[in-house]
């Protein structure tokens, strides 16, 4: 799971979500309407659903082209069980949330990553 989560209020325009990516080094956000997480906006998002459709992104809000609501996941799942969750979903990334609060996060590209250095490891036994 990694740690690093980064939000922003959804009535920040697409410009704003491209510079907090930029700045944090991260290609997804979470939305937030008062504090509150109420969907996930990512590049793909923003390429998709924004440029490619027109919108101007100095004056569309993030909520407009944002995904909800977020696929959560106990911290203490397996990673298989988010795996599963993610393939299910057709979804890049699940959020781990404990106490009702976001902890953290598992993406695809991290579970895989996993999964290659568990079977690197295991070749190595054999």
């Amino acid at each position: 799971m990694e740690e690093k989560v980064v939000f922003l209020e959804a009535t920040k325009s697409i410009a704003d979500a491209v510079k907090t990516m930029i700045e944090k080094e991260v290609w997804s956000l979470v939305v937030t309407r008062g504090g509150v997480p109420v969907g996930v906006i990512t590049d793909r998002d923003i390429i998709r659903r924004c440029y490619a459709k027109g919108l101007n992104p100095e004056r569309t809000h993030v909520e407009t082209i944002m995904s909800s609501p977020l696929i959560t996941i106990e911290p203490e799942a397996p990673l298989g069980q988010a795996m599963a969750l993610m393939a299910e979903k057709d979804i890049r990334r699940v959020y781990a949330v404990e106490k009702g609060q976001i902890v953290g996060r598992i993406t695809q590209t991290g579970a895989f990553g996993k999964m290659l250095d568990l079977m690197v490891a295991l070749s190595g036994v054999m």
